[in-house]
């Protein structure tokens, strides 16, 4: 990940957005962490992932896995 200072954030800001196109690019200010820039499909990407959106692959093993252990769930539910 690269970083840019606060001040080079501000007066390079172009090359700060064109550069969180392709990776996220981390801002500090007196050596810590204030910010995260990256680019909008990378947000996306991330906030999808924390909303609870299942990989639909997962969500088919999940489906098989219940229809195939359902008694041995329910025998450990009890």
């Amino acid at each position: 990940m690269k970083t840019f200072t606060a001040t080079d954030a501000k007066s390079r800001f172009g090359e700060l957005i064109d550069m969180a196109q392709a990776e996220p690019v981390r801002v500090q200010r007196q050596g810590r962490n204030v910010a995260v820039v990256l680019s909008p499909d990378e947000f996306r990407r991330l906030s999808e992932s924390a909303s609870g959106k299942v990989n639909p692959a997962v969500e088919r093993l999940h489906a098989e896995s219940i229809k195939r252990f359902s008694r041995v769930y329910e025998a450990l539910a009890k």
